[in-house]
């Protein structure tokens, strides 16, 4: 047996020993899927297949580097360096350089990242004379992305009735002549935007047969990684690769599909078996990360989506602590209870910072833990913020170079042509943008003849200097590596000179990014090439599209001692060894927006299966009574999610800040939550809000301190047919059986259709406010 097999268990075995054939790996969460790709790799070079003809498509860049390096140690050579394995848009716009003209784009094609994209339709929208407030650019950019996604060209757009339809019903019927305007604008600028690096992948390969045919053998094996989190155009070009040697190897998890607001579709990997004969199915069902319990936890919440295939995780961790569910009045209390049990977990059980993520639903949330950790002096790293790549400063000597690899790029030029200033200002660059669209040229067409075009001659000797200057700097291409010409540039152009200049706090972290930006670049030029075969392209083109298909996570330090605040998208694929799930809260998580059918309320679903499964060892589940959104406070119910929780792995004994309420109750078989009368805040009407004044200081508990006495619940046994009833048609003076506080009758009905809440006085008990939408009530007597 082969060293590399020897820490794999029998099921990871198996997926690594089966290369011939298409084969499904199903792999829990934490179950080693990236362990097994990679040791499948090292198997398959092992066995002599060559590094040139395996391809491994990834969704991250960090997920392509870990791999590669992996399979590196593994084979104790260099040999790895020559697999294609990177993400589908990093792979694909590889091929597509060395392809491109066959398509009339030229090889060095800029990639727009979404703000250009957006800022093209901007443009179409202004020239096409249209509402930008009803067409709003986003929007169309958004409608644009998922049509590409799909591999609908403008042509099927317009031709599709539905779609057609669609965009009447919005009041947005000239969608279809935006997205063809778009697309042949970015073509006159030699540009791609990110989906057409899918969509002209696709179109080359179905166009030129003879492309298909020599990827078809060069990619001899193929493996995919979150192949649930694919698209159509993704999942089209996978089988037109596969089609030859159907050596296609998909590893996923469709419990952890929640990307369709990208284009992602479950019913990729859900219906693999029918694209293929004889598919081999590996289910990756052993645990390595989280603790016994937070595995049950996982297990019960995914059990009640019914579209899945079927596993059930376990693990031989450790049983390890119940998840403890807290409550909070605010949102700022919520804030101030993460943060002070950060510090208290560190002082206690001498956790670092780096161990702690705050995870939540929307970017928006992130305020409230934000405050509270500088309050606490807690260092933080904040994901989803602004890019690297995205500073102003960066963008404007990007643009310069983006402009001289392809002078074409008009979102380029229209950037830097009168940065640093140079007197051509706005009634010019107009002048310059009609010229190129009246004779269907580009504007650098415009610019290279300006002499023809009527400008002023004070105006036409500084765009001849412009001209000058950038067909200086483009002669060095040929024989200069990246470092040397963007170092040049930012010299000839006056841009590093006007930032160094500038002695503002903010002029120094400019130009201090300036010199990182040129740092990175001088370090990509001098990585090593392959070893054998092909040389890495380390022209100044091939660097622009490396940091263009670089994401925000990309550029933080995953190793820094910092609590790691983050949407649960953004977490995907990362582990913590303490988690606080954030905001669960109805109509936040799951979102209001995601509700109205059954799929997307399961997306939620597995949203929270997500979050639940990056824990490894301490998971909060936190959600507050009131929130603020758009300007008001807004009384929240407990996430439905909540009820589904398993309560004997809950411990809901924590309270967190501000002014508290009772914990949950629980019935004997069921999660379900519920408000209960009497005791300490009573219900979600009480302390803090319009509907009544905050009870003084003195009877608020001390924070993480102990709670009030409750009165002793006296336990019911359910009787042996009990069976919940609907409960949407409950009417005073019913009399109805609760699996915990036994028989009683309906006194009051309060709240709306949708939080309707009975007041019921039990016989042993006494009086108790239920909410109806998570009580299980049989109701025992008709009015």
């Amino acid at each position: 047996m082969q060293d590399y097999l020897a820490g794999l268990n029998e099921r990871q075995k198996e997926a690594v020993l089966y290369t011939d054939g298409p084969l499904m790996i199903i792999a829990g969460a934490g179950s080693g899927k990236t362990k097994v790709l990679t040791t499948r790799i090292a198997h398959l070079m092992a066995k002599g297949v060559d590094a040139f003809h395996i391809l491994a498509l990834t969704f991250t860049n960090k997920a392509a580097r870990e791999m590669k390096e992996r399979v590196e140690r593994i084979l104790g050579n260099n040999d790895a360096r020559n697999l294609y394995i990177g993400t589908f848009h990093s792979v694909f716009a590889r091929v597509l350089r060395a392809e491109a003209h066959r398509i009339g784009y030229p090889n060095s094609f800029t990639i727009y990242d979404t703000d250009d994209a957006k800022s093209v339709v901007k443009t179409v929208i202004n020239e096409m004379q249209l509402d930008d407030k009803l067409y709003k650019p986003a929007t169309i950019y958004n409608r644009i992305s998922s049509a590409k996604n799909a591999l609908v060209t403008p042509l099927d757009y317009v031709n599709d009735y539905y779609l057609q339809q669609e965009d009447m019903r919005a009041n947005r019927p000239a969608i279809a002549k935006i997205y063809d305007a778009y697309c042949k604008r970015c073509f006159k600028n030699g540009a791609m935007d990110f989906d057409d690096l899918l969509l002209k992948f696709y179109e080359l390969l179905k166009t030129f047969p003879d492309v298909l045919s020599k990827y078809q053998h060069k990619f001899r094996y193929i493996m995919i990684d979150e192949y649930q989190d694919t698209n159509p155009a993704q999942y089209e070009i996978v089988k037109l690769l596969g089609a030859m040697n159907e050596n296609v190897c998909v590893v996923g998890d469709d419990a952890q599909s929640i990307y369709s607001f990208r284009g992602a579709t479950i019913q990729n990997i859900l219906q693999f078996q029918k694209d293929y004969d004889e598919v081999k199915v590996v289910k990756l069902e052993q645990n390595y990360r989280s603790t016994q319990n937070i595995i049950h936890v996982a297990n019960e919440v995914i059990r009640n989506n019914k579209a899945q295939i079927p596993k059930v995780l376990f693990t031989e961790n450790q049983g390890g602590e119940k998840i403890r569910i807290v409550q909070t009045m605010t949102d700022n209390d919520e804030g101030k209870f993460v943060a002070d049990t950060i510090q208290e977990q560190k002082l206690r059980n001498h956790f670092s910072n780096k161990d702690f993520a705050i995870l939540y639903r929307t970017n928006a949330q992130s305020r409230a833990f934000e405050e509270s950790l500088r309050r606490m002096g807690i260092a933080y790293t904040m994901y989803g913020g602004i890019s690297f790549y995205q500073r102003k400063e960066i963008k404007d000597l990007v643009g310069y170079l983006r402009l001289i690899v392809n002078p074409r790029d008009e979102e380029a030029l229209k950037r830097i042509i009168n940065y640093p200033v140079r007197g051509i200002g706005k009634t010019t660059i107009d002048k310059i943008l009609l010229a190129a669209n009246t004779h269907n040229i580009t504007m650098w067409e415009v610019l290279e003849k300006a002499d023809q075009f009527g400008f002023r001659s004070g105006t036409l000797g500084i765009i001849q200097d412009f001209v000058i200057l950038i067909r200086s700097c483009a002669s060095m291409l040929k024989q200069h590596n990246a470092y040397d010409v963007a170092f040049h540039v930012g010299k000839q152009t006056n841009l590093v000179k006007e930032l160094f200049n500038d002695k503002s706090t903010e002029g120094l972290q400019r130009y201090e990014n300036i010199q990182e930006l040129l740092n990175s670049i001088k370090e990509w030029v001098e990585s090593p090439d392959n070893d054998e075969g092909e040389v890495v392209d380390k022209s100044l083109g091939a660097y622009l599209q490396q940091i263009t298909l670089l994401t925000d996570s990309d550029n933080k330090d995953p190793d820094a001692d910092t609590v790691k605040l983050m949407t649960i998208h953004a977490a995907k694929g990362l582990e913590f060894a303490c988690v606080f799930a954030a905001g669960l809260e109805e109509m936040l998580f799951p979102n209001a927006m995601s509700i109205n059918t059954r799929e997307e309320l399961e997306e939620e679903r597995r949203l929270f299966y997500v979050v639940v499964t990056r824990a490894k060892e301490k998971l909060w589940i936190s959600y507050a009574n009131t929130r603020y959104k758009f300007g008001s406070l807004v009384q929240n119910d407990p996430s439905r999610f909540i009820s589904e929780l398993p309560p004997e792995y809950i411990d809901n004994s924590y309270s967190g800040g501000g002014t508290r309420q009772s914990s949950f109750g629980y019935g004997n078989t069921g999660a379900a939550y519920e408000r209960m009368s009497g005791g300490w805040g009573s219900s979600r009407f009480d302390a803090a809000t319009k509907f009544g004044p905050a009870p003084s200081k003195k009877t608020v508990p001390e924070y993480l301190g102990s709670k009030p006495e409750a009165k002793k619940v006296v336990e019911h046994k359910p009787s042996v047919d009990f069976q919940a009833s609907d409960s949407s048609d409950i009417a005073v003076g019913q009399r109805v059986e609760h699996q915990k506080f036994g028989f009683g009758e309906v006194l009051k009905l309060e709240g709306n259709q949708h939080n309707k809440m009975a007041v019921i006085k039990f016989d042993s008990n006494g009086e108790k406010k239920i909410l109806l939408n998570y009580a299980r009530l049989k109701i025992l007597s008709k009015n």
